[in-house]
């Protein structure tokens, strides 16, 4: 457990004396902060003329704003994920082994399992720590919403975030441990993250048993279910199993490169 801690303070402190903390956190908040009000307004703007028009034809069905804000949001999150996580996993150990501390780090009295539970740990509260100021917008919405704030749904879809989180932190740290280059880790991670939106796209409307198949293992796929407020129990087991198998994978890639050195 000290090395899991060592490793972790190791990475935090490393995370905010450079400035990919910073770099990282102001552009998701920025970015985050122009989709929510914008879908905020837009959505205001089609309940008021849904009023106006039922006023002079016959009452339509009321909008719930305040939910469709929510989902509407949660979507865009996860897919500025697919754009920030790369920046921030491309370094976990690229950069480590570029700088040949790395060979420091497998030569010390903590094993390989610290090391990559201390890394995957940092970046995971670096990702918590990027994703919380973004409960204020539902604060600040939650003061002049009707009707009242589905909190319910907010917290669901967080939970989702975060397993898909979880589960792209743990496939991006594999592959900046395949390379000694940010570049080349920042680019394939990327790339990976890319194809799964576009798997996605694809087995949304296939109806095939291969399409179906496609579809289970669709990680965006999973994550609609959160964004509605509905908690699935196959989901979560679907990306906590999917991320430990990358932290294995990353054990895996560790324990290679001790035995390329013997």
């Amino acid at each position: 457990m000290k090395g899991i801690l060592a490793i972790y303070r190791r990475e935090m402190s490393s995370y905010f004396v450079s400035p990919i903390a910073y770099i990282v956190i102001g552009f998701f908040l920025v970015v985050t902060g122009y989709f929510f009000s914008n879908i905020l307004a837009i959505l205001i703007e089609r309940s008021f003329m849904a009023q106006m028009q039922a006023q002079r034809f016959g009452a339509p069905p009321e909008m719930d704003v305040p939910s469709m804000v929510i989902r509407n949001f949660i979507g865009v999150i996860a897919t500025v994920m697919l754009f920030l996580i790369p920046m921030m996993t491309m370094g976990v150990y690229a950069e480590e082994r570029k700088r040949g501390t790395m060979e420091m780090l497998m030569t010390s009295p903590i094993s390989e399992i610290q090391i990559v539970i201390g890394k995957y740990l940092a970046s995971l509260t670096l990702f918590i720590l990027m994703l919380a100021p973004t409960l204020l917008y539902y604060l600040v919405m939650s003061r002049y919403s009707e009707p009242a704030m589905p909190w319910r749904i907010v917290w669901a879809g967080y939970l989702g975030i975060f397993l898909l989180g979880a589960l792209l932190i743990a496939i991006g740290s594999f592959i900046s441990a395949l390379t000694e280059s940010q570049i080349i880790a920042g680019v394939v991670t990327f790339v990976i993250f890319l194809l799964l939106w576009v798997i996605d796209l694809g087995a949304r409307g296939a109806s095939t048993t291969t399409g179906e198949i496609f579809k289970y293992l669709s990680v965006l796929q999973h994550y609609d279910s959160f964004s509605q407020g509905v908690i699935d129990t196959s989901s979560i087991i679907f990306y906590v199993s999917l991320s430990i198998f990358g932290i294995f994978l990353t054990l895996r890639t560790l324990d290679s490169m001790r035995w390329r050195r013997a």
